[in-house]
């Protein structure tokens, strides 16, 4: 084994530059390298190597036999890799050099190519420019090229429309030597033109000729009048033959042929003749059997007593079909005439002034004013509803018509002048149709009232007894809410007719006050019919009253008298309130009328739903002084029923019993027991037919009329101290009663009164301490005072008059 010290034993190159390329692998050069000097690493192939040879004697084994020949190796290894990094850098020293040399020839051959480059773009710049100059040089060629053939084909133009003039200028009324062209079947179109342009030539010359001649020029040309007149027969001539063959070419539904037709003939006063003469030449328009059936398609079986309805469905059938002739000439119109709408406006036109028109005149036969139609035969009502009805549908087949097109036609204008003369007058004929309505009802009424009355009446004489107007005959909501529903009908066909909110309102308002004339004009006549009632019960008790000195059975003749006239009087009471509360609910429903239908109406014009409101209020006041009149005359009916209770049935004793010392009775009086009985009984009837203020106002009004009857009458008897407590009992019984009215003023006087009655009651040195509470009641408590049994005998006057000097 050689010593340690001595140098590795020289290996060969292992090292190459391919070992470097493609997928170099650190770890497989590695291997590569130690693997000869490492069997002992090398997995399976390891197996077959010998051991090493067991150390000698006295010697430390070596730790890793292989490193010496390992840093050989490693240093071999690195000398060898420095000299392949050396032959690299040469390399890559010689490749810099010819890549600086490549780069440099390169950025040469880039120079001289951008130099020939420039020196082509400025060619292709002058080739371009020289190219511009050549196609505007071209361009003018082509435009005078062109010019001059339009002055070529115009010449040539003029001298055949020249010839052509001349040859229409030769002799007046020879058509005869014409060339062929204008004899030419094919060439009609050609033709149409230039006679057209001949025509305009000539008469253009003919034109000038004319104001020369008027300066006094005398070198004018002359001599195209024969021409004019020769262009316009044949043009003349030309147009009726082109009408007739579009004629037959339409009755065998030839669309190409008629559209040929069409066209040559817009050459014509722009094709009016033609769009004219299609429209005329439409079976509607000539065709006397259509038109005799349209009336009687509109009145149906019914014929000239065919009512609103009958002729509204009859319009609605009838305009459906003209609607739908109308869209099938629309189809055959598009596909024949070049303008169209020209043509429809034409016709729709025709439709509404000759058909509608027509069977309008029919229909909308206006009555005079002077002599109404009468009410039986529908009155003006029916005209009126036939007009709305009319309109209406109309106005429909006016915007059905619109929809299928009328071109530039005012369809809405057109519509409305139909109309005009109908709408002109239509207030007054509106105003007086609601005035006969009203008169017819009134007569109405007034038979059914009269029959009635003979009825009743006739039984009433045979017993005696008077007839007395029943509230059936007075007034009637029902025929109130009628009035109203023939002013809603009047309305509704008023906002139809009219658009403008100025016009309607001014209608509007002139039809309501027919309504508000109808209605304060009934309710007045009901109320003054209840109260004439009320003025026979009057007459009556005024009649039958009983004298102071009269016999027995004249007395008794006299109170039974008097009993019938107060139950007549009653009967009457209870009529007015029913006639009163039936105006009421009238009123009432006009107001809701108004509320609910006018005041949408008027609101949209300055002024005009205050002054509404002012007739409405004007026509209530009147209705309100009527129903006043009649409530006074109810109160007085009412006291003088009172007044003769008290005086028939209240006795002297009542308050004055002979027996005073007796037990004192608390009952009420029978006259107080009758008073309240028949007040509570007759004013039922007020309290349901009054409201608000007015029955405020009528309660009091009787509570104060009560009370002052009631201490008139107590001033003529004499009162005891049980006497005072009966007064007081009735006092009492009245007060509860007229509470009821719940009015505080009635019910303080009343209490007053019970306060009063205590002057009865008390000692006489008592009386005094009775002023001191309630001072206000001293003047009518001095009065009853003196209605005292004891005031002489207790010579209560001198202490009333110490009582007064304090």
């Amino acid at each position: 084994m050689p010593p340690a010290n001595d140098p590795p034993m020289a290996l060969p190159l292992t090292l190459d530059l391919e070992d470097f390329k493609g997928d170099f692998s650190f770890d497989a050069l590695f291997g590569n390298l130690v693997d000869e000097l490492l069997p002992e690493f090398r997995g399976d192939d390891a197996a077959g190597v010998p051991p090493p040879p067991p150390p000698l004697l006295g010697a430390a084994p070596p730790v890793f036999p292989a490193v010496d020949e390992l840093l050989g190796l490693f240093k071999h290894s690195c000398k060898e890799l420095v000299d392949l990094r050396r032959q690299i850098d040469k390399r890559l020293q010689n490749l810099k050099k010819e890549v600086a040399t490549q780069d440099a020839k390169h950025r040469k051959t880039l120079g001289e190519l951008e130099k020939g480059v420039d020196g082509l773009f400025d060619s292709f710049a002058r080739l371009d420019s020289r190219i511009s100059s050549v196609g505007q040089t071209a361009a003018k060629i082509g435009d005078h090229l062109q010019s001059a053939e339009s002055q070529r084909e115009t010449a040539s133009q003029t001298i055949d429309l020249i010839k052509y003039l001349m040859e229409f200028n030769s002799t007046p009324g020879d058509l005869m030597e014409l060339s062929p062209l204008f004899s030419d079947d094919s060439r009609v179109a050609e033709a149409a033109s230039i006679a057209q342009k001949l025509r305009s030539f000539a008469e253009e010359d003919v034109g000038r000729h004319g104001v020369a001649s008027a300066v006094g020029s005398a070198n004018a040309s002359r001599g195209l009048e024969v021409a004019v007149a020769n262009l316009q027969e044949y043009c003349n001539e030309l147009e009726n033959r082109l009408l007739s063959r579009f004629d037959t070419a339409s009755q065998r539904r030839e669309l190409s042929t008629m559209a040929e037709c069409a066209k040559i003939l817009s050459q014509f006063n722009r094709g009016t003749s033609a769009m004219q003469h299609y429209v005329a030449t439409r079976p509607m328009f000539i065709d006397v059997e259509i038109m005799n059936t349209d009336i009687q398609v509109v009145l149906g079986d019914d014929g000239p007593e065919a009512d609103s309805s009958t002729i509204e469905e009859g319009l609605s059938i009838l305009y459906k079909e003209i609607a739908d002739t109308v869209r099938k000439e629309a189809t055959t119109i598009m596909a024949v005439f070049p303008s169209p709408n020209e043509v429809m406006s034409i016709l729709v036109q025709r439709v509404l002034e000759q058909r509608v028109t027509a069977i309008l005149d029919k229909l909308l036969i206006r009555p005079s004013l002077a002599s109404l139609p009468p009410i039986e035969e529908g009155g003006l009502l029916h005209y009126l509803r036939v007009l709305a009805v009319a309109y209406d549908k109309t106005k429909e087949l006016a915007k059905e018509l619109q929809s299928i097109g009328c071109g530039d036609l005012d369809i809405e204008g057109l519509t409305e002048s139909i109309y005009v003369s109908h709408k002109d007058e239509y207030t007054e004929f509106e105003q007086a149709s609601v005035r006969q309505l009203y008169q017819s009802k009134m007569a109405e009424l007034r038979a059914e009232a009269r029959q009635q009355s003979d009825s009743t009446g006739s039984i009433g004489r045979a017993k005696g007894a008077s007839v007395t107007t029943s509230p059936q005959q007075l007034l009637s909501v029902t025929v109130v809410n009628e009035f109203v529903r023939w002013n809603e009908e009047a309305i509704s066909r008023c906002t139809l007719l009219f658009s403008q909110p100025t016009t309607v309102a001014a209608n509007v308002r002139s039809i309501f006050a027919c309504l508000l004339d109808q209605v304060s004009q009934y309710l007045t006549e009901g109320l003054d019919r209840a109260r004439e009632s009320l003025n026979e019960a009057a007459v009556m008790r005024d009649k039958y009253g009983i004298g102071t000195s009269v016999s027995r059975r004249l007395a008794a003749a006299a109170a039974s008298a008097a009993e019938a006239a107060a139950a007549q009087g009653e009967s009457s009471f209870r009529s007015f309130m029913i006639a009163v509360q039936r105006c009421a609910s009238s009123v009432a429903i006009l107001q809701q009328y108004f509320s609910n239908t006018i005041s949408r109406l008027l609101l949209p014009v300055d002024g005009a739903h205050p002054a509404a409101c002012e007739d409405m209020g004007s026509a209530v006041s009147v209705v309100e002084a009527a129903a006043h009149k009649g409530l006074l005359q109810c109160i007085d009916t009412v006291m003088c029923e009172v007044e003769r209770l008290l005086s028939s049935e209240q006795k002297a004793t009542d308050y004055r019993s002979p027996d005073d010392g007796a037990a004192p009775d608390h009952r009420p009086t029978n006259a107080c027991i009758r008073i309240v009985a028949y007040l509570s009984r007759v004013l039922e009837v007020a309290f349901s037919a009054l409201e608000g203020l007015n029955k405020q106002s009528f309660l009091t009004e009787l509570g104060n009329r009560l009370h002052k009857g009631l201490l008139n009458h107590w001033q003529k008897f004499t009162f005891s101290p049980s006497g005072g407590l009966r007064l007081k009992r009735d006092i009492t019984e009245y007060g509860e009663f007229v509470r009821s009215f719940n009015a505080p003023s009635i019910d303080e006087k009343f209490e007053l009164l019970g306060i009063m009655a205590n002057v009865f009651i008390v000692a006489p040195e008592s009386l005094a301490s009775l002023f001191e509470g309630s001072p206000s009641i001293r003047k009518d408590a001095l009065r009853f005072i003196q209605l005292r049994d004891d005031y002489k005998t207790a010579k209560i006057a001198s202490m009333l008059n110490s009582i007064m000097s304090e």
